[in-house]
């Protein structure tokens, strides 16, 4: 696809005022204050893998309403002390899968927590999450689950459940919770903004291709992935369209963001229509702004032909670097990497 969306340097000043209810740190906290009664951690128990260089367990935790949401928990094998965790969301029709399929942050030497995405698994990979909550009124799909309402809505569940996701982690034994790390692509980008909002004390947050963000102008300029899923929804739901907006006003990523006081670092392809750039932007240049506070340090990766895929490989790498920077090496980890000692190879 071409680039559709604006300049880049244009983007790069796009700070457009997003609507945002008086209301929106009243729910948010009304919210969280309700799903905080229960202890966060249910159940932990080793989870067999075959893999020698990482130990993993099968963590579940009370997300919102107390429903049972399920983690990965993942660390390298043989460090005992507390370690800096990743807490990763993963991306819109994924579930966790299988404790083997995301090792990076691990092998890199961090602890691993990878939240399960409610009632999202099997369009990209299995999940063992039920969502108990589907009753509000609205359409079929998760984007568009409860959209007549913010309190029926689906992401209010699926944000509450990512906060205690970070409340699991500090929780859970060899973490250091003064270390955690928020992150994810695409829907699981959007929900580390939402948690760099709403949890005061983070260590950093990566946002890659963010998803839920400045969505009134999302869902004017791409019919394409979830947003198409609201757009859809609205064209048979015509009159449906002041409550839609009014709903999306209290999870749009760019509020999140100015809320934030973690250092992030953003990655956004310029031909991405499924999360445009220019929503990513809206998030990145307001980062911050509104917290009371310093403007925390972020920074932002650009790859102009690339959609949302973004930068793969290339971004994990400018991902895992910027971190190391941010926390310093993992204790028990090398401060950089070993020289392999070629003489001991066979010729």
């Amino acid at each position: 696809m071409p680039q559709f969306d604006l300049p880049l340097d244009q983007l790069r000043q796009y700070a457009p005022a997003v609507a945002e209810p008086a209301d929106f740190d009243v729910f948010w906290r009304s919210t969280l204050r309700a799903a905080a009664a229960p202890p966060v951690l249910v159940d932990v128990r080793p989870e067999p893998t075959d893999l020698r260089l990482v130990d993993s367990w099968d963590v579940t935790f009370a997300g919102f309403a107390g429903d049972p949401v399920r983690a990965w928990y993942t660390r390298p094998t043989g460090t005992d002390g507390p370690l800096p965790v990743v807490v990763e969301y993963v991306g819109y029709g994924r579930g966790r899968g299988l404790p083997h399929e995301r090792l990076t942050w691990p092998v890199a030497g961090y602890a691993h927590l990878l939240m399960d995405a409610r009632g999202q698994s099997g369009q990209y990979g299995v999940g063992d999450t039920a969502d108990p909550h589907g009753s509000a009124a609205g359409g079929p799909s998760p984007v568009t689950r409860g959209i007549l309402s913010p309190e029926g809505y689906y992401y209010r569940r699926l944000i509450t459940d990512a906060v205690r996701a970070v409340q699991a982690a500090r929780a859970l034994p060899g973490v250091d919770p003064q270390r955690v790390v928020a992150a994810g692509n695409s829907q699981g980008g959007g929900l580390a903004l939402a948690v760099a909002g709403l949890v005061p004390d983070l260590a950093a947050v990566i946002a890659t291709a963010p998803f839920l963000c400045h969505l009134q102008r999302a869902i004017e300029i791409t019919d394409v992935g979830a947003y198409g899923e609201i757009v859809n929804y609205l064209a048979v739901n015509r009159d449906a369209e002041p409550a839609v907006r009014r709903t999306l006003s209290y999870f749009d990523g760019v509020s999140f963001a100015r809320r934030a006081t973690a250092p992030a670092h953003f990655g956004i392809g310029l031909r991405d229509a499924v999360c445009p750039p220019s929503t990513g932007f809206a998030a990145y240049n307001q980062y911050g702004a509104a917290s009371g506070r310093p403007a925390p340090e972020r920074t932002i990766q650009v790859y102009p032909f690339n959609g949302h895929e973004h930068g793969e490989a290339t971004q994990v790498r400018r991902q895992l670097c910027w971190l190391a920077g941010v926390l310093g090496a993992p204790d028990g980890a090398p401060d950089g990497p070993a020289t392999p000692k070629l003489s001991a190879l066979p010729s």
